[in-house]
């Protein structure tokens, strides 16, 4: 792969889509989405320099990345995300919590929880790392006010966002959850956050802080799965004309789940696909290498080729061409008793 240098037409095309998103961002169409996009299995593949990898809370670093000839980055609105390379060979997707005004560098910044996070942990400046995108599931939609509610490293999205309400002047809060402040990033960059360190204020309930969304507000919730647990429902109670908006960092859980069996045509091997397990899962008890990323049906990267069965499609991003001979296995399952698929 080379290093990504924009062509003419591809700056000219960027300079078009960054002045559509301006428009399009102050138009009275955008408060009506109340759902992102489905995120498309495209995006610009670069090799990037580790310029600096700093501690920003226990157990969480920043990490810095600029293009290694120093020309613009793709640019990304609050919410993206990047598709992350590692020496391993795991995929990992974290969120870009800089300034989208900075071309050029991207930051993310890491919690220390896993094998693939603990790579993160490792890298030194002036290693080259290839990442995929910016791409993003998690717009911020245009609202008359928002309220944001981040969980720990559930604030990386959220940071970008609230600078752009600060810069818009529009009305917005944040709650910020974590187990203790020493725990938790980006505090000095809050400013007038309502900061709850669960050794402070004991453990969080959403009922308590849904209700502080204005009338119609675009809520913004990213952390644990257990935070957003009953969330919509509540919301829609309370404040039913507000929209709820959510990310999440573990895998949807299976419902509607029967079981079925997953043929693996090229190893010949067969694997039992739970009822409250994902094909993913089960897959990767025989194939431990097989790719994926986000776990949550929108990324496209376990997209594999269906030979035979009926597919109980559960995704957010193939096209219905895509679907007659393909899935994406972390999320979608079968209505047949079998599926025979290319791996």
């Amino acid at each position: 792969m080379t290093t990504f240098t924009p062509s003419r037409t591809l700056r000219l095309v960027a300079a078009a889509s960054s002045g559509y998103r301006r428009v399009f961002a102050t138009s009275r169409v955008a408060p009506l989405l109340s759902r992102p996009n489905p995120v498309r299995h495209t995006g610009f593949d670069l090799d990037l320099t580790v310029e600096r990898v700093e501690p920003e809370a226990e157990d969480v670093v920043g990490v810095t990345l600029a293009g290694p000839s120093g020309a613009d980055l793709p640019s990304w609105i609050p919410g993206a995300h990047l598709d992350l390379f590692l020496t391993s060979g795991r995929q990992r997707q974290y969120s870009l919590c800089g300034d989208p005004a900075d071309r050029r560098t991207y930051r993310i910044a890491v919690r220390r929880i896993g094998d693939g996070s603990r790579e993160v942990h490792g890298l030194e400046r002036g290693q080259v790392v290839r990442v995929r995108g910016p791409r993003n599931a998690f717009p911020l939609v245009c609202a008359d006010s928002y309220l944001f509610v981040a969980g720990g490293i559930g604030i990386t999205p959220i940071l970008p966002m609230v600078q752009a309400c600060r810069r818009r002047g529009a009305s917005w809060r944040l709650v910020y959850l974590g187990r203790s402040r020493a725990s938790m990033p980006f505090l000095d960059s809050l400013g007038e956050a309502d900061i709850r360190p669960d050794d402070e204020y004991g453990l969080p309930d959403i009922a308590d802080i849904l209700p502080l969304a204005s009338r119609g507000a675009a809520v913004y919730l990213c952390g644990p799965p257990a935070l957003g647990e009953g969330a919509r429902g509540m919301l829609r109670e309370i404040n039913p004309d507000a929209s709820l908006h959510t990310e999440r960092f573990s895998p949807l859980p299976v419902t509607g789940g029967e079981p079925f069996d997953v043929r693996l045509a090229r190893s010949g091997a067969t694997v039992r696909v739970g009822a409250d397990e994902s094909a993913l899962a089960a897959i990767r008890r025989e194939l431990p290498g097989v790719a994926y990323s986000c776990q949550q049906g929108f990324c496209g990267t376990c997209r594999v080729r269906v030979l035979d069965g009926e597919v109980d499609h559960r995704d957010r991003t193939l096209t219905d061409r895509e679907r007659a001979d393909s899935m994406l296995v972390c999320v979608s399952r079968s209505t047949s008793s079998s599926l025979v698929i290319d791996l």
